[in-house]
């Protein structure tokens, strides 16, 4: 089988992760990718046969069976802009806080990657919102942004879904959020949690002016406009944390059919990942 590997070489806690799957892979004769920038984590006692070099991550993705991404949700959310509608499965090894999708943990990396090389490992495709900014078009696994941009005043916001008007916001910005995103950002802002595969969108104020102002969530499948009168200057967007380095006066979101595929082990379950993530009906009586 064939594996890549994304990871932020200036993280240290990917090093052994990096080591131990690159171990692995040599000793099961399976063969890795790995990009330029991460050559100076490989360690001596690796096979050269084992692994191949190559110019970036994309070539290092497209060259494999799976990805295999190791760092925290920001690490896979930059491996979905690589591999987005390659149908090329990622694994994602957390060594960042929370991770609700890289939610592997390095401990496990030896089990994980028997498991998907005996083929008893799961995928579920999670999809993408798509942003058209006059021409050009951003595509975000976890959300959009409207965020204040060197200034302390409240930005004012206008949202129309399918046509019709739907609120003004006055608030600190507004969230854009997928279901793989409303553990996010979003759920900090105190917007709710969606289940991944519920097909909607969920807007969420940030510090709203009024409190009557709540999160609400949508279908996806109709159009949300959103428009930004007289303050496009003072307003960043951007897209899973991505910023848009142009003004912005009209963004249109609506679903689109981008998508990654996003493996998990056969006992992971979306609920026991919010159980343990959140610590749902934990009790630090009970030891």
């Amino acid at each position: 089988m064939k594996f890549s590997i994304i990871a932020n070489p200036e993280k240290y806690a990917i090093k052994d992760p990096f080591t131990e799957t690159l171990i692995w892979c040599d000793k099961n004769r399976h063969h890795i990718f790995i990009p330029e920038t991460l050559k100076k984590l490989i360690p001596e006692n690796v096979s050269d046969r084992s692994f191949t070099l190559t110019k970036n991550e994309a070539d290092s993705a497209s060259e494999s069976d799976l990805v295999i991404a190791i760092g925290g949700d920001g690490t896979m959310l930059h491996t979905a802009q690589i591999i987005k509608n390659t149908e090329i499965p990622v694994l994602g090894i957390n060594t960042g806080k929370l991770g609700f999708m890289a939610n592997v943990q390095p401990n496990a990396v030896n089990s994980a990657l028997r498991v998907i090389a005996e083929g008893k490992h799961k995928t579920e495709k999670r999809f993408f919102l798509k942003a058209t900014v006059k021409k050009a078009e951003y595509f975000a696994l976890n959300e959009f942004l409207f965020s204040r941009k060197g200034s302390t005043s409240l930005v004012t916001l206008t949202a129309y879904y399918d046509g019709e008007l739907l609120n003004r916001f006055w608030s600190d910005g507004l969230i854009i959020s997928t279901p793989t995103g409303s553990t996010a950002y979003n759920l900090s802002a105190g917007g709710p949690i969606i289940m991944p595969g519920t097909p909607v969108m969920v807007i969420t104020p940030i510090n709203p002016h009024t409190l009557t102002t709540r999160p609400l969530v949508v279908p996806s499948e109709s159009e949300l406009k959103i428009e930004v009168k007289n303050d496009s200057e003072h307003i960043i967007f951007s897209y899973d944390g991505k910023p848009v380095n142009e003004s912005i006066s009209e963004v249109v979101i609506t679903k689109s059919e981008e998508f990654i595929n996003l493996v998990r082990m056969p006992d992971q379950t979306y609920f026991k990942t919010l159980r343990e993530k959140l610590m749902w009906g934990a009790d630090n009586r009970e030891k």
